[in-house]
């Protein structure tokens, strides 16, 4: 007996599992069913996906990058999905990377020297000698506690895209690596998480540092936990209710992150737990070693910063006619450290200064101490993925929406730098659904997208549902009534005296006024009746889209742990798609 099986979404019928020749509109040949929709919420096996086009506060260059290539390839080497671009980008890699292999893998053996690798991670260490092996990239600033969940996202899409791309090509090796950010120092974004309390109340928590807000705090990486994180652990404590998971949980993450460790140890640790058993490789940047092999890059941008400079500012331009330049263009994309702090090297006349500082070089003394002192430099954002690709063999970057903006700015450096770029690959995107969260959306017949929109709205459509009549219907109404009533009464009026008939629209206004008076008292009225209701609409808001912001940018993991414990995070890789190239729900 042949079956069919049909899913009613709204106005939507979508068919699946169908294991027949069907003919629908202009007819399907096989057993693949492809159906377009002008709605463009598709199920797909376990989880739906959104369109990111559909998706608020998106950049057009962006998804323009995901679903219209040609507009932007005048700003990309590579087409994330030409396929037959990547054998030529991986011979090319392959057969530029031969010097630094042996480096790279010694400075990486002394980096885990105080771990126990996995098999997994100890295979990829000794593949990346192997001059077959390419890497996959993805990096991040040091948020306290990993930062917001996209974090763990673009790791698990490095991964899975490894294992996918070692299926496929045999002559070839994949490996993922995670270049910690920690020379970034904006400390700001760093240092706090947001969890949902009991109340279902988004609460941030926030690790103080002791030094004031408008001093230079240098990079985060090598700032160490003073006695305030023992405070930001009992606030998240008390914030999350008791679970079978959260003692242990919490206690785990806080040997890690304890007073006189620094940023960049605590974090290396956390992603080291949780992903190391899948072969990630973290990589430090920060390293002395590091540094000295990008000792040339470092003299490179001094010496030629303003041919650069030029070409960015002019690519930066064109994208400010076209898209947005997501990154503000300085004449020198280098840093320089300080025991003061971490400060930009800016030109001024025929020397060099740090920015805000009275510090001045001279050509010959900074190039003097690039040599000397490579640790003392680090690259901006717009340099950094130049030096990343420059040390590793990077096949794909996986990188957000941001970054992939960013990096139409970048891809001039690159041939100034005679490096080859990788492939920009999107990372993978997701809303966490709980099953409290799954039957509420049920309940209201609402999807994840009617979600991502101001509470208040999604408020008011939902009452319109719920309500038996609706309030914008009756008063609208009311309203019409009462115009035509005295547009009437004003022209029997005008017969007897113009200035009364005239009066008459002051006392319309007045009645409009009451109108709407009444009408508010009525909403009012309306929302007590459904006050359950309307704190479930503030519950669902709270964990789709807290702080009216996708939730992968809001909250922490650690939300989901002390919940599910680290189980959550397998169901994540083995469900989380890295192909689809729209927004995922994951239901937990």
């Amino acid at each position: 007996m042949t079956k069919c099986q049909c899913l009613k979404m709204r106005h939507i019928i979508i068919l699946y599992d169908i294991p027949f020749p069907l003919s629908i509109h202009s007819g399907l040949l096989g057993k693949a069913v492809f159906l377009t929709f002008p709605f463009k919420l598709i199920k797909r096996g376990a989880g739906m996906f959104i369109n990111y086009a559909d998706l608020p506060d998106q950049h057009r260059l962006f998804t323009d990058y995901l679903y219209n290539f040609d507009r932007v390839k005048g700003y990309y080497k590579y087409n994330f999905r030409d396929k037959e671009e990547y054998i030529k980008l991986f011979k090319k890699k392959a057969e530029m990377y031969g010097e630094n292999r042996g480096f790279l893998h010694e400075i990486l053996r002394k980096q885990y020297a105080d771990k126990k690798l996995s098999e997994n991670t100890s295979n990829n260490l000794d593949l990346l000698k192997e001059r077959n092996t390419l890497a996959v990239v993805t990096g991040q600033q040091l948020g306290v506690l990993g930062g917001p969940l996209y974090t763990f996202y673009k790791i698990i899409t490095a991964i899975k895209l490894c294992n996918n791309l070692n299926e496929r090509y045999d002559d070839f090796a994949f490996v993922p690596v995670f270049w910690l950010e920690g020379d970034d120092h904006d400390f700001e974004e760093v240092k706090s998480i947001n969890i949902i309390d009991e109340n279902n109340n988004i609460k941030k928590i926030s690790y103080e540092d002791e030094i004031p807000d408008e001093e230079n705090k240098g990079s985060v990486g090598f700032l160490k936990l003073n006695p305030d994180i023992n405070r930001f652990f009992d606030e998240l404590t008390r914030e999350l209710r008791d679970t079978e998971f959260k003692d242990d949980i919490i206690s785990k993450i806080k040997l890690f992150y304890s007073e006189g460790r620094t940023f960049k140890d605590a974090f290396r640790d956390l992603i080291f737990w949780l992903f190391d058993s899948y072969g990630l490789l973290i990589f430090d940047p920060q390293d002395g070693e590091v540094k000295k092999l990008l000792t040339p890059i470092f003299k490179k941008e001094i010496s030629d910063f303003r041919q650069h400079s030029e070409k960015l500012v002019h690519v930066s331009a064109k994208l400010e006619e076209e898209y947005h330049a997501q990154v503000k263009v300085r004449p020198i994309n280098l840093f320089y450290h300080t025991d003061e702090g971490r400060y930009l090297i800016e030109p001024v006349e025929n020397d060099f200064r740090l920015k805000r500082k009275r510090k001045k070089f001279t050509y010959d003394e900074l190039q003097d101490l690039i040599q000397k002192e490579p640790a003392r430099f680090s690259p901006n954002v717009l340099l950094r993925p130049v030096c990343q690709d420059y040390l590793l063999p990077t096949a794909f970057y996986i990188g957000g929406p941001g970054e992939i903006s960013y990096f139409a700015q970048v891809m001039p450096l690159y041939s100034i730098y005679h490096v080859e770029p990788p492939i920009i690959y999107p990372r993978s995107s997701a809303t966490l659904i709980e099953k409290n969260i799954s039957s509420l959306l049920e309940k209201y017949d609402l999807e994840p997208l009617d979600i991502f929109t101001e509470p208040e709205k999604l408020k008011n459509k939902v009452m319109e549902i719920i309500s038996p009549n609706s309030l914008d219907e009756i008063f609208k109404g009311t309203t019409n009534e009462i115009e035509l009533t005295y547009d009437k009464l004003k022209e029997r009026l005008f017969e007897f005296d113009k200035t009364i008939a005239d009066a008459s629209t002051k006392y319309r206004q007045k009645t409009t006024h009451y109108l709407d008076e009444l009408k508010g008292k009525a909403l009012e009225a309306q929302k007590k009746k459904h006050e359950v209701t309307l704190r479930q609409i503030d519950k669902l808001s709270a964990a789709l889209f807290p702080n009216l912001n996708l939730q992968e940018r809001e909250l922490n993991f650690v939300y989901f742990a002390y919940r599910y414990g680290l189980d959550f995070i397998k169901k994540i890789f083995d469900e989380l798609a890295i192909n689809k190239f729209e927004h995922q729900s994951i239901k937990l």
